[in-house]
């Protein structure tokens, strides 16, 4: 993540182009700083609640659509793939929403790394 990337924490939109302005998610001037021309992305933390801290962040990029509009997706890089959730306009990312597929993320990388493990810690592993 670039340090000039805004980005969400405790539900609110800290912008390193503005350092004194803090945006709360879900509020007018959310909404018109995501339909801002010069907004194009931002990034949303993954969140571990078991262990209490961020595991990673989740880019949100603004896209341009041919037929007109632009239109928001999370990628998300995976064993060399880049997967793209769609998200939709601006009135649709929402925190509630961006919360849900964070958590959705994480729960998939969870197990998806039990699944790698089969069930063994690290030092399971490095013992053979």
């Amino acid at each position: 993540m670039s340090s000039k990337t805004p980005s969400v924490s405790s539900d609110r939109l800290y912008d390193p182009a503005h350092p004194s302005v803090v945006i709360p998610l879900d509020t007018p001037a959310w909404f018109a700083w995501l339909d801002a021309p010069t907004t194009t992305s931002f990034s949303y933390p993954l969140f571990n609640h078991h262990e209490g801290y961020i595991e990673g962040f989740m880019p949100v990029r603004k896209e341009r659509r041919a037929r007109g509009g632009a239109y928001w997706s999370i990628y998300r890089r995976r064993r060399g793939v880049v997967h793209r959730i769609y998200l939709g306009r601006s009135s649709a990312v929402t925190c509630a929403r961006l919360q849900t597929i964070a958590d959705a993320l994480f729960a998939a990388v969870v197990e998806s790394e039990k699944g790698e493990n089969n069930g063994q810690s690290d030092l399971q592993r490095s013992r053979r």
